[in-house]
């Protein structure tokens, strides 16, 4: 079928807004405001004094606002005390000397993740409390850089610091929250308190500003009597796993944080050691992972944040708000898991169906079938997005923390999906899937401008307890990036005339993107940059008309490989408790193990594939929808062919797509996340956007291309 130059030209006058559309999402406009008045008013209907786990909590915001941060004590730690199992949790009146050690301390939740053996130890927290390596030396990787064998690092200090092995509490059961006094987790807690009581009296006593500096660290949620086999996953682990406790004396009260997570309220174990070793006044070896604590001091006037004054003598201050934010993040990492089923997995039900809907024919070609399955595909992407902002409010403080998330979630899809089904926009098929991969583009990006503070607290965010990411953009968060940046850039060039102005939207949207990734204050995304430079420079070139050689995508790689490397350059020049991976990156090329660190990524990309059998066949999959969608016709996608033909910039977004989709997953551990974002996100919009087949008299489809005639009204929607 041919089009005539005013069917196919994008300057050609548009077809009146077809009211299908507004009918189908009117059920949304009303459920809009009961969304906005569940989430509004869920911190408040949540019990003030419910944790979410059943331990009594303070009803305090999720993140405190803090003052300026405090940097470390130049007092030198005197005593560690290292114990396993202790969780924020456990820690209230019946615990007196844990409680006031913490409430004079700074304080964080610990994350105390191991990158080799499959769940962490007791035996592996306390060689890292030594080394500051993370987890066993014998069994760590290569780049990790660990000495071998690990090295006592704290007591060859020329006035090393005590370190005291206490007890390990016994694994906390699933149902053990809060824990019985009388049980076997609750004496050992116990005994573990008095034990504390006496080590602190031992340097002047917990009431007294003359204590010396103490650390207690918690390093490992077990202590099996088979650690190997719990460790390689041939025993189950004792029980749930949960961020572990933290606290140094040397700080006068609040949160810790360090460079490692650039989040209050969450220290990695590996910063123990250099934490130690600059307050004995040594500088941190070379290749040591972690970075030393810093933290946020406590209010001037000694009182908590109730505004009662904390009951110690006048020289110490003590104060409950660290502990607050603490127990906050133990928490919503304790729950997310859990709670993320129902909330992310009730809200794609329909739009799945939708999805379905618009993938066969035959019920494609029902009109209004069509529209509401338009409007629920254009929906699905906006439910991460709203995993993401739920992280603002203290779901996990709730009675019952899954169904709280799913309001959460709910009532912030509702109102993205408000927004992009009844915006201007609407009055154009592509409108609303292309505001839909906007707002959620935006979303990622605006919460890693501002300091990533919503993650921790969020379906979509890396979870403390597995480690990893703390802040910026991660894989599956980039690959979400790509794909809504890319479907926004279709509907931006559906609606431009000229390839000029496309490729000038392009650029200037792309600009933004990326800097935003790139910023090592914002996304620190180091894998992003490499994925969202040829995209985009691939998109610009296609759309301006130039054929694209083999030179210019060495000159659109080489671009890429300069803007990662002046990136991480610039970040390495800064400070070393303020760089991100990015500036580390530079430490590992300068100490020559750049193959190591590329071999190892390639590896981690196989292994997933190769010990995860069906990761494997949605990656083929995956594979072959991208090239199948280069040669609609040749497939027999008559409907996207069509697509193609009335907006010329469709093709040119889904190579550039497809290219950083793979690049990605080349070029990331865990690239295979990025990829399938980008898929999960893209295939519904791409969908949405499709128009509608012709059905004939007895009901096949009908003609060749399944479109609807030229200029009617079908034809536009």
């Amino acid at each position: 079928m041919t089009f005539p130059p005013s069917a196919i030209g994008p300057s050609s006058a548009p077809a009146r807004a077809p009211r299908r559309l507004d009918r189908a999402a009117r059920p949304l406009a009303l459920a809009l405001a009961l969304a906005l008045f569940v989430s509004v008013l869920l911190p408040v209907l949540a019990p003030a004094s419910a944790r979410a786990d059943g331990v009594a909590a303070p009803a305090a915001p999720a993140v405190p606002a803090a003052p300026a941060a405090q940097g470390p004590s130049e007092q030198p730690v005197e005593l560690v005390l290292a114990t396993a199992g202790l969780n924020w949790e456990d820690i209230s009146e019946a615990t007196p000397h844990l409680l006031c050690l913490a409430e004079r301390s700074g304080t964080a939740a610990m994350s105390v993740g191991s990158m080799t053996p499959l769940t962490p130890t007791r035996r592996q927290g306390m060689e890292t409390l030594t080394s500051g390596y993370l987890g066993l030396a014998s069994q760590s990787h290569r780049t990790s850089r660990s000495p071998q064998p690990a090295e006592d690092l704290v007591s060859a200090l020329p006035n090393a610091p005590e370190v005291v092995s206490l007890d390990s509490l016994p694994a906390r059961g699933a149902d053990e929250d809060p824990v019985a006094p009388d049980s076997e987790r609750g004496r050992a807690l116990a005994a573990l308190d008095e034990e504390v009581g006496k080590q602190l009296d031992a340097v002047g006593g917990c009431d007294s500003a003359s204590m010396g500096r103490v650390l207690l660290v918690s390093v490992a949620p077990y202590d099996p009597e088979d650690s190997e086999a719990v460790e390689e996953g041939r025993s189950p682990a004792p029980g749930p796993d949960r961020l572990q406790v933290v606290m140094d004396s040397g700080f006068a009260s609040g949160s810790l944080t360090s460079g490692s997570t650039h989040q209050d309220g969450v220290v990695l174990l590996t910063d123990v050691v250099p934490t130690i070793l600059a307050s004995h006044g040594e500088s941190t070896p070379e290749g040591l992972p972690g970075q030393v604590f810093e933290g946020t001091p406590a209010r001037a006037d000694g009182s908590g944040a109730d505004g009662s004054g904390a009951g110690a003598t006048d020289a110490v201050v003590r104060d409950t708000a660290g502990i607050r934010l603490a127990t906050d993040r133990s928490a919503a990492n304790v729950l997310v898991d859990g709670a993320t089923w129902w909330a992310l997995g009730s809200w794609l039900v329909l739009p799945a169906l939708g999805l379905l809907v618009l993938l066969v024919p035959r019920l494609a070609a029902r009109r209004r079938l069509s529209a509401a399955a338009r409007a629920a595909a254009v929906c699905l992407p906006l439910g991460p997005a709203a995993g993401l902002l739920a992280g603002a409010v203290p779901w996990w403080r709730a009675e019952h923390p899954a169904l709280a998330l799913t309001a959460v979630v709910w009532g912030f899809a509702l109102v993205l999906s408000a927004i992009a089904l009844l915006g201007p926009w609407r009055r154009v098929r592509y409108g609303p899937a292309g505001a839909a991969g906007a707002l959620l583009a935006l979303a990622v990006l605006a919460e890693s401008a501002t300091g990533s503070q919503l993650q921790l607290g969020s379906p979509l965010g890396a979870q403390a307890i597995r480690g990893g990411r703390f802040y910026g953009i991660s894989n599956h968060l980039s690959g979400m990036v790509l794909a809504g940046t890319m479907i926004a850039l279709l509907a931006v060039c559906a609606r431009l005339a000229r390839p000029r102005t496309r490729v000038l939207a392009v650029i200037a949207i792309g600009i933004v993107v990326m800097g935003v990734s790139a910023a090592p204050t914002m996304g620190a995304d180091f894998g992003g940059v490499l994925v969202l430079v040829p995209a985009l420079g691939l998109l610009a070139l296609m759309l301006s008309g130039i054929r694209v050689r083999w030179w210019h995508l060495l000159a659109v790689g080489g671009a890429a490989v300069v803007a990662v490397g002046g990136i991480s350059v610039l970040d390495w020049l800064r400070p070393p408790a303020q760089r991100t991976h990015l500036g580390r990156f530079v430490d590992q090329v300068l100490s020559g193990e750049l193959f190591d660190v590329v071999a190892s990524k390639a590896q981690q990309n196989i292994d997933q594939v190769t010990t995860f059998w069906p990761l494997l066949g949605v990656l083929l999959l995956a594979a072959v929808l991208w090239l199948c969608s280069l040669v609609p016709t040749r497939a027999h996608m008559v409907r996207l062919a069509a697509f193609d033909a009335r907006h010329p910039a469709a093709r040119p977004v889904r190579i550039a797509l497809g290219v950083g989709a793979w690049i990605g997953y080349a070029t990331n551990d865990t690239g295979a996340m990025l990829l399938l974002a980008a898929l999960v996100v893209s295939l519904p919009l791409i969908a949405a956007m499709l128009p509608d087949p012709v059905v004939g008299a007895r009901g096949d489809t009908g003609e060749s291309d399944g479109e609807a005639p030229p200029g009617t009204a079908a034809y536009h929607r």
